[in-house]
């Protein structure tokens, strides 16, 4: 099977966020399933290739871009892993240092950038770089592929090529003033409650969830958490139109990346079988953070973007009752002012008791990950959720929000039966939260009871591998529904 993967962002070469992992490793778990994938992103000025050498195979040439004239060209290179990128470039609007905006906020012109990019896309299958069986899109930024493909090039073969719309997180929509749409080359006709109009304004998400072929999400929950009020962010109802066509895939985890026993910025390897440099890792985070020396003492660790999203909230309100528990607090993040200065003003009180690092620390995070006994995730709601994934390959057990993929992933431990693989609480609130906390604490003190729980979380198995089967099967069914029409 010939797939067209299409992304704003895939690692190693361009990421903010949790959608890089996602597209930069499903292919290459796609292509040991002997499928032909293929990836398509901009060309921004901030890429680092590294090793790759991205060869030009399509000189400058102009784009039918509504009134503008814009030249795009294209670049082709293989990664490490065999998978074949294409990079569009167009300086005017990939030549910046960020990737969606600036020190200011949001590009003004990003429904531009990525109209222009989603042409560009579009343009790799019709000057015969590649001809997919299935195009597979992400988020709002490729959003007008199928917009495109169904309207603007619709007397040609690509327009009857199967498009799958991932969802990685409804709240970014893409929203436009209609004065763009005969900018981005898109008839008025679409500006109609039924297609692309919302609220008065221009909605690119709705286009790729009403155009494309198939939608999904990234967890089985969370799929069912958009089709209602309370999640769905507006679209709830354009959603339930959908709802025979949408469905939630959960995402996994890169184990190249996240293995305790191969990690190289741990300081000490271990496994389900051998346990002691678990320990070893606790102590060299204490003695690191200049925490109490205790391995007898719980260390609950959280990384994670410091907003109300993540549960921040509650987290705040409950701080001082957790610290004042015989624990160690680590926390490593950035993102609200308010809640940077709170955590840090909590630190500066309890020096002995909680460590916070306000930034990014791609080795502290790994290093809290192992040496953690537990994982903070209260997020008031969570897609998929990488986080608790990592979390049970280390051994450190997640203490979680039941929303999203956090929801599909972790169920309480049982004391009794020893089922289970950590602690939830279902009403978003501080009290909840807190009482799951000392849920755990208690079975920590277990000893025998929480050793057994550290194995049941290590025992399992989030790879990409099961996640792509899921993603060959959605494909399989739209081509065989395609060569039946």
């Amino acid at each position: 099977m010939k797939i067209l993967m299409v992304s704003s962002e895939v690692i190693p070469y361009a990421k903010t966020g949790g959608l890089a992992d996602v597209t930069g490793t499903l292919p290459s778990a796609l292509k040991k399933l002997n499928h032909e994938v293929r990836v398509v992103m901009p060309k921004y000025k901030s890429i680092d290739f590294g090793r790759t050498k991205p060869i030009k195979v399509i000189e400058k040439y102009p784009i039918n871009f509504g009134a503008q004239k814009e030249f795009c060209t294209i670049y082709e290179g293989k990664r490490d892993d065999g998978v074949i990128f294409y990079w569009i470039e167009n300086d005017n609007f990939f030549g910046r240092r960020g990737l969606y905006g600036g020190e200011k906020g949001d590009y003004k012109d990003n429904a531009e950038r990525f109209a222009f990019f989603s042409l560009g896309a579009i343009e790799v299958i019709r000057r015969k770089l590649f001809t997919p069986d299935i195009i597979h899109i992400h988020d709002w930024q490729t959003s007008l592929i199928p917009v495109y493909l169904k309207n603007n090039f619709s007397k040609e073969k690509i327009s009857k090529i199967p498009v799958v719309f991932t969802i990685h997180n409804i709240s970014y929509q893409g929203i436009f003033e209609k004065k763009v749409m005969p900018v981005i080359g898109l008839d008025r006709s679409l500006f109609t409650t039924d297609k692309l109009e919302f609220y008065g304004k221009l909605n690119i998400l709705k286009g790729g969830i009403l155009f494309s072929d198939y939608i999904t999400t990234v967890s089985p929950t969370y799929a069912s958490e958009i089709l209602t009020k309370e999640f769905g962010v507006g679209l709830e109802g354009v959603l339930k139109i959908r709802k025979k066509n949408l469905t939630g895939i959960l995402n996994g985890i890169d184990y190249k990346l996240w293995n305790p026993g191969s990690d190289k910025f741990i300081r000490y390897a271990f496994s389900p079988k051998m346990l002691g440099g678990k320990l070893l890792n606790k102590s060299y985070l204490e003695r690191k953070l200049n925490l109490e020396k205790d391995i007898n003492k719980p260390l609950l660790g959280m990384v994670s973007r410091l907003a109300e999203q993540k549960g921040l909230d509650i987290f705040a309100q409950i701080l001082q009752d957790i610290v004042e528990e015989d624990v160690h607090i680590v926390v490593l993040g950035k993102g609200d002012k308010i809640y940077e200065e709170l955590l840090k003003n909590i630190a500066s009180k309890y020096p002995d008791k909680i460590k916070v690092r306000i930034g990014f620390d791609n080795e502290l995070a790994h290093q809290i990950y192992a040496g953690s006994d537990m994982f903070l995730m209260p997020s008031r709601f969570e897609p998929c959720g990488l986080g608790q994934l990592i979390a049970f390959k280390y051994g450190t057990v997640p203490i979680v929000h039941s929303t999203g993929g956090l929801r599909d992933t972790v169920q309480e431990f049982s004391p009794d039966t020893l089922t289970g693989n950590g602690f939830v609480f279902d009403k978003y609130n501080s009290f909840s939260f807190l009482k799951a906390v000392r849920r755990a604490l208690r079975v920590f003190k277990s000893g025998k009871k929480w050793k057994r729980l550290v194995g049941n979380c290590m025992e399992l198995d989030f790879s990409w591998e099961t996640s792509a089967k899921k993603y060959i099967k959605l494909y399989e069914k739209l081509l065989r529904k395609q060569e039946q029409t």
